[in-house]
């Protein structure tokens, strides 16, 4: 028979209250645990061989995730996702991948050797479910489903109160630069490393980000657009073309920013001040990895804004 159970923990327990009703069916053999988050149904399987997790930990970890990407997106992203997770030799949390076809799922691998507390700091869920929010597009456009699972992952869990803004600023500063186009680079349709695909995707994302906000006078923002794309049915079940995504993002914010950032990223490298960008959002990551900021920068109001909780503003 099913039970139902909450999980404890007062930082667990209030992610999983703010995402409506988290409730827990349990069930033996291969049978899933359901988890409700805020109008999405996520079915959880998880392998029978033995981890150091236990199972509150592992659906506290995927409660987590779903209430950091429904607080960014207003909602989770699809009605219904099947979240697979496999335990494997080591310690960590790796190969995540999500798919849309023919129903959205996610699997991913866990160490048997893996600590609560490594689970609880990890990103890799959060970033598979950020995906399950925009919709499939060709793979020469690879860059803006990885590129959005990047710079949102950090952004949602700080939004959710999950991940400390010094910290996730500091990251951002450290693992930005490697979106830049280097020696012999194209546009992002042209270039399929792994810097420019990841993070030049996020670089894509934060100028967005930045640009629509500095336009609007800080009343919307990159996660506007988003939301825009999938109010209009843009999840990871459709295919769309990338011109129709970025066409319904811009009409949600009522700018022309994405398909502009577009014509200049697409096919051409584009080089980027970056450390103007931190200067100019009052943010400054020393060399031990320290974080301050600087509330007197002419954008920051733009920074604060990015990662602030919706119920705040």
């Amino acid at each position: 028979m099913a039970s139902s159970y909450l999980i404890k923990g007062s930082a667990i327990s209030k992610a999983l209250l703010l995402t409506s009703v988290l409730a827990f069916s349990s069930a033996s053999g291969n049978q899933p645990t359901t988890i409700m988050a805020s109008g999405g149904r996520i079915d959880v399987f998880v392998s029978n061989q033995t981890v150091a997790l236990t199972h509150e930990d592992l659906m506290a970890w995927v409660g987590a995730a779903a209430k950091s990407v429904s607080t960014y997106y207003g909602r989770f992203p699809v009605d219904h996702v099947e979240v697979r997770i496999i335990t494997t030799e080591g310690r960590g949390v790796r190969n995540g991948r999500t798919f849309g076809s023919p129903v959205p799922l996610i699997r991913i691998s866990i160490g048997r050797d893996t600590t609560p507390a490594e689970l609880k700091d990890d990103w890799t869920m959060t970033h598979e479910m950020v995906h399950l929010a925009f919709p499939s597009v060709s793979e020469k456009h690879h860059w803006i489903e990885e590129g959005i699972a990047t710079y949102v992952e950090p952004i949602a869990r700080v939004q959710s109160g999950t991940l400390d803004p010094g910290k996730m600023w500091g990251d951002v500063i450290r693992d930005l630069p490697q979106g830049l186009p280097g020696p012999g680079d194209r546009g992002l349709d042209v270039s399929h490393t792994w810097g420019r695909t990841y993070w030049g995707g996020a670089l894509f994302c934060f100028l967005a980000d930045l640009e629509i906000r500095q336009k609007t006078h800080n009343q919307t923002g990159l996660e506007d657009a988003l939301r825009g794309i999938l109010a209009a049915g843009g999840n990871i079940t459709q295919d769309w073309p990338l011109e129709r995504a970025l066409r319904v993002g811009d009409e949600a914010t009522r700018t022309t920013v994405l398909q502009d950032l577009y014509q200049k990223m697409g096919e051409a490298p584009m080089m980027v001040d970056l450390n103007r960008k931190w200067q100019d959002l009052g943010v400054r990551r020393s060399q031990n990895g320290d974080v301050s900021f600087s509330e007197d920068a002419p954008l920051a109001a733009l920074r604060k804004a990015i990662t602030m909780a919706p119920s705040l503003r």
